[in-house]
């Protein structure tokens, strides 16, 4: 059941689509700084706490895969409550396991725990998507939810900061840092953020309304296409660091500011995406980027000098599923109902997250068997090209009925 909240906007302070979408980017950013503060510190922590290239890899993708899952009940969450109460209680909360992390573990067991834990932070993508979804009418949102997608650069101002602030303040600093971030964001969007007026509610349990975005058919085609996009952006932000490391032997710092160049131009690249899907279609730009990244995967995979064939193909892949994340969920605005948004949102979202908690644990895996990352590289171009077949054919076939409907 649906149900409409029936609340008129204020006549003389109604707050404007832009601004909700700029508070919304602005937490998403915060909240994925503080999801992506383990990656960058992978390499420092495998020397002092003598772990195996696996145990670095699992410390790093902890935080993706429980924020990958919370992100199912956190949209359905804000598909009842509204992003006016989950975004702030997303962010106060994920304020205790980056202070756990900064101050108190020590062992390979703690880190784990507090990265279970920080993985909370991940689940703000499922409470922005279906916020921002409401505000802006169907020929906008891909380009507004593309924006929102920017804040994906917070694991880029994790990969930009954390190593360098740790090296010249303390390791607690950075943790710190984010905290307090967090902390004045989760007031000023207590008092500030707004729900759109008149949005659809929906009504019911939290696994009837989860169940029914499964049963929804167009779910999981989403869902496999943002496990590839977004789950490939996750994956190299978390494991580039110790790839470049370990293939490269560049310095922690040299290899953490590359990453960071690889995030921001995916970040860049996902209103892109988001725009060139309001102005054509959705399909044609996730066919365009799957293939991109297909190629340059297989480039990637012969481990060629790192300038500058390695690094055409690293920010090739970059663009790809910068562009690709923005897209895919252009096609959800126009495949899902207004009202489900959300749920969807956190199924696909579950998926993208989950997307990037394997690649990880496969490189670490393969390096630790055979020291060579070929595989690796050779199975995401093949993915990818999975990926855009079932673009071309099952996807756009469901996109041309739901449109006739």
């Amino acid at each position: 059941m649906i149900r409409s909240t029936g609340r008129p906007p204020p006549t003389d302070a109604a707050p404007r689509p832009w601004q909700m979408l700029l508070l919304a980017t602005a937490g998403f950013t915060l909240c994925f700084w503080a999801w992506a503060l383990l990656a960058p510190l992978g390499p420092r922590l495998r020397d002092d706490l003598g772990l195996s290239s696996f145990e670095q890899s699992l410390v790093v993708a902890v935080p993706v895969v429980v924020g990958a899952l919370g992100r199912i009940p956190a949209g359905a969450l804000t598909d009842r409550w509204g992003a006016r109460r989950v975004f702030p209680l997303v962010a106060a909360l994920t304020i205790l396991p980056v202070l756990y992390l900064g101050h108190l573990a020590d062992s390979l067991a703690q880190f784990l725990a507090g990265g279970f834990l920080l993985g909370l932070g991940g689940t703000a993508f499922a409470v922005g998507v279906p916020f921002v979804n409401a505000w802006y009418p169907p020929a906008r949102r891909g380009v507004a939810l593309g924006i929102f997608g920017i804040g994906t650069g917070g694991t880029a101002l994790s990969a930009f900061t954390t190593v360098q602030l740790t090296d010249a303040v303390g390791r607690a600093f950075p943790f710190d840092l984010v905290a307090g971030l967090l902390a004045v964001y989760a007031v000023v969007a207590w008092f500030l953020l707004r729900d759109r007026p008149g949005r659809a509610t929906a009504t019911g349990s939290l696994w009837s309304r989860t169940a029914a975005a499964v049963r929804t058919p167009s779910t999981w085609h989403l869902a496999f296409l943002y496990a590839v996009s977004f789950g490939g952006f996750v994956a190299f932000s978390v494991y580039l660091p110790t790839y470049l490391t370990r293939a490269y032997e560049l310095s922690r710092s040299d290899a953490a500011l590359r990453t960071a160049g690889f995030v921001v131009l995916a970040v860049a690249m996902r209103p892109v995406g988001g725009w060139l899907s309001d102005r054509a279609h959705p399909v044609p730009v996730l066919t365009g980027s799957y293939g991109l990244v297909a190629v340059c995967a297989l480039v990637a995979s012969f481990e060629a000098e790192l300038v500058p064939v390695g690094t055409a193909a690293f920010l090739g892949m970059a663009a790809g599923l910068g562009a690709g994340s923005g897209a895919v969920f252009a096609l959800v605005a126009r495949l899902v109902p207004a009202e489900r948004v959300g749920s969807v949102t956190g199924v696909v979202g579950a998926a993208g997250g989950l997307g990037g908690f394997f690649p990880p644990l496969v490189m670490g895996a393969v390096d630790s068997v055979v020291h060579d990352y070929t595989w690796g590289f050779v199975l995401l171009a093949v993915t990818a090209v999975i990926a855009g077949a079932l673009t071309c054919t099952v996807v756009r076939r469901r996109a041309r009925v739901t449109a006739d409907a």
